[in-house]
């Protein structure tokens, strides 16, 4: 029961129930159209995107809740992929208006029926998307690739991961030279590379990862993160190996705990 694991979480975070202890239909049914006093407002340091999976499961419509258990889980364990909404940031109730509006649909409420136990089972599949370049075929090889899986699977999550070289030990002269904007442009391409994808947001994460072995990187990311699938360009710009294979894709190839995808 996710909502009343939404309580347990809320009470172990803050010392409190969410909503209170009623001890009368009409106070119970307050929950129909009255929001939990969010985390932050209690604590002003609470991480937003605790409060964002606290408040999900707590949503009063179970469609707005997580869909399954695993899904759940997947936040808790990856903090940095949790999509911080407007439950995330909230910092005080949403007011009399609001709560007016959904007494109005809570009248005659009844609940949405919960996804049956069987489709709940399923670990999230995390796929690896390993992007050298944003730009020229490769990339596009990529997104036509990815694009094929996420209409076969609709639940998938993908992280879209970039390598890069490194700063010197010295670093640069110039800001712009330097490795922090290096990252930051990074980062920008590889995200608007992705959001071509038309995923949600909850569904997609972009990481430029610093790092001297490209493969091994790539490798250490797919098995500290669970990761079911790497999606790679067959050849890079490195010299290619005997196999006719890029020097990164063949290494990922052969060091993943994964299945690897090599794209074409």
């Amino acid at each position: 029961d996710l909502f009343a694991l939404g309580v347990v979480l809320y009470e172990l975070a803050t010392g409190r129930l969410p909503f209170g202890t009623p001890t009368s239909i009409g106070s119970l049914r307050k929950r129909l159209y009255r929001d939990p006093p969010p985390p932050r407002a209690i604590a002003s340091d609470f991480p937003a995107w605790l409060q964002e999976v606290i408040l999900r499961c707590l949503e009063v419509d179970a469609r707005e809740r997580y869909a399954s258990g695993s899904d759940l889980a997947f936040d808790l364990l990856h903090p940095d992929h949790v999509a911080i909404a407007e439950r995330g940031a909230r910092t005080h109730g949403r007011g009399w208006t609001s709560a007016i509006r959904r007494w109005v649909r809570g009248v005659g409420f009844e609940p949405a029926p919960c996804p049956q136990p069987s489709a709940q089972v399923a670990v999230v599949p995390i796929v690896l998307v390993a992007v050298r370049s944003p730009h020229g075929a490769c990339a596009k090889a990529l997104l036509e690739a990815i694009r094929r899986l996420i209409a076969a699977d609709h639940r998938c999550r993908v992280a879209c991961v970039s390598v890069m070289h490194p700063e010197p030990p010295l670093g640069a002269e110039r800001f712009e030279d330097s490795a922090t904007s290096r990252h930051i442009r990074h980062l920008v391409e590889l995200r608007d590379w992705a959001k071509t994808l038309q995923l949600p947001e909850e569904r997609l994460t972009c990481h430029v990862i610093e790092a001297d072995k490209p493969a091994a990187a790539l490798t250490d990311y797919a098995r500290y993160n669970d990761v079911v699938q790497i999606y790679i360009c067959a050849r890079d710009d490195a010299l290619p190996s005997r196999s006719g294979l890029g020097v990164v894709a063949a290494k990922v190839a052969a060091d993943a705990s994964c299945g690897v995808v090599l794209v074409r």
